[in-house]
């Protein structure tokens, strides 16, 4: 069987029917790992890792190469790209496209772009994806590192700083990209990624991890407006 065939297979979640010795797929809608949240804030799961979050509708895009995602996030696609806290429903306008935010909830360790794309009917290669997700933590927290994977490129700021950059055509591997030692504020803390995808399947998984590497669970995540949300210069 071909290999994109049965790549195809595997991200829709299509039905494979034997018939007079050959394969054939039955076309089905991809399972569901994504739902609405239910209620205000949630803690990470037991590793730690964050389920929720405001995704924005994908926009067509191009280029996995640290150069060509760089050029990309640093285009202002919609105004304050790099600031915004988004509310679930809310609308931008990106090249005469109209792109919603939607709060959304993963029923596993990663986010499934794929899954959460053919919901909305959207194009699932050649796009970018913006995430969003506020960390509240009940006191000061030093020496954090923010520990990500994605599928395929991606870059990821903590209250406005540019803390990892992940690129070439890759799938997502726990703890594949991991900042620098950072404070987490007493409070909420923003955190955004930007995720480019060629082909095939995307996601993407984040956590929090202490000064002993450990997750951290002590804290809660919601989505909602922030007052203040300090922007740092992007890291070069």
């Amino acid at each position: 069987m071909h290999m994109r065939f049965i790549k195809q297979i595997a991200l829709t979640g299509a039905i494979i029917v034997s018939a007079g010795g050959f394969l054939t797929a039955a076309a089905q809608a991809p399972p569901v790992t994504l739902t609405k949240p239910a209620t205000p804030e949630k803690i990470p799961d037991a590793d730690g890792f964050i389920r929720r979050w405001l995704i924005l509708e994908p926009i067509p895009a191009g280029g996995l190469t640290d150069g060509a995602v760089q050029t990309l996030v640093g285009k202002e696609q919609f105004p304050d790209q790099l600031t915004v806290i988004p509310k679930d429903g809310d609308k931008v306008n990106v090249g005469g496209a109209e792109l919603g935010w939607h709060a959304v909830e993963s029923l596993n360790y990663n986010v499934n772009l794929f899954h959460f794309a053919r919901a909305q009917n959207r194009k699932t290669s050649d796009v970018l994806f913006w995430v969003v997700t506020i960390v509240n933590s009940p006191r000061e927290l030093r020496d954090v590192r923010l520990s990500v994977g994605s599928n395929a490129a991606s870059v990821w700021w903590v209250n406005g700083q540019e803390v990892i950059g992940l690129y070439g055509d890759r799938q997502t591997v726990i703890d594949d990209g991991v900042s620098k030692r950072l404070t987490i504020r007493k409070g909420p803390n923003v955190i955004r990624a930007a995720i480019v995808n060629g082909g095939g399947a995307t996601d993407f998984c984040a956590r929090l991890l202490d000064a002993n590497d450990n997750p951290i669970r002590n804290i809660t995540v919601s989505l909602g407006e922030v007052k203040t949300v300090n922007r740092s210069p992007r890291r070069k």
